[in-house]
């Protein structure tokens, strides 16, 4: 089996995508984390602005009413300021660049809303990748098999030349069932370093 093309999540395999960085920040008592977490992070929206029916800046209206009044300047800040944790995992970007050294194609495919193209260029630039695929553009989301499907289409990839890499294993068992070679990233860059072999 020959591996032609690394293809990354984004979330938790590149970029600290943690909520409680802004609960911690903006929330003064666990009521109020719990509600927001719940509500905002966990809540049906923020499934709809990945898959591109609704943008980041909707957020807060659409939410609103489900949080107590007292409570709506910290979900004003975790609304507009989530993408502050957004910061590299230590080894991350020595990774790709040992990964697109290497002569591996190098892609991303997120499940991600429009606010990505804020945060994801502060980490490397788009052309830095040999594609970069954004589940709000296309109206899909990880784990279902169409959006790796999409993803090879969209870039004319064969799934048995591609490793995907997710930290999450529905997602990795979505890329399997779309006929990829995957890896589930328990944070050893290195791991993925070998599987390319």
């Amino acid at each position: 089996m020959m591996i032609k093309n690394v293809v990354l999540d984004m979330g938790n395999v590149l970029l600290d995508y943690n909520p409680d960085f802004s609960l911690n920040r903006f929330c003064s008592s666990e009521e109020e984390k719990e509600i927001i977490r719940k509500e905002l992070f966990l809540g049906a929206e923020w499934l709809m602005a990945d898959r591109g029916e609704i943008k980041d800046e909707d957020r807060f209206d659409l939410v609103k009413g489900r949080v107590p009044e007292k409570y709506h300047e910290a979900l004003k800040n975790c609304c507009d300021y989530w993408t502050d944790c957004m910061v590299p995992l230590e080894g991350a970007r020595e990774f790709c660049e040992k990964v697109k050294a290497s002569g591996h194609g190098i892609y991303i495919l997120s499940n991600a809303s429009n606010s990505f193209y804020k945060y994801f260029p502060k980490f490397l630039p788009l052309d830095f990748f040999t594609g970069v695929f954004v589940s709000s553009n296309y109206l899909l989301l990880k784990p279902e098999v169409a959006i790796y499907k999409k993803f090879l289409e969209e870039y004319g990839l064969d799934g048995k030349d591609c490793l995907f890499v997710d930290d999450r294993m529905d997602n990795v068992q979505g890329a399997r069932e779309a006929g990829m070679n995957t890896l589930q990233f328990k944070g050893d860059y290195e791991e993925v370093i070998r599987r390319l072999g």
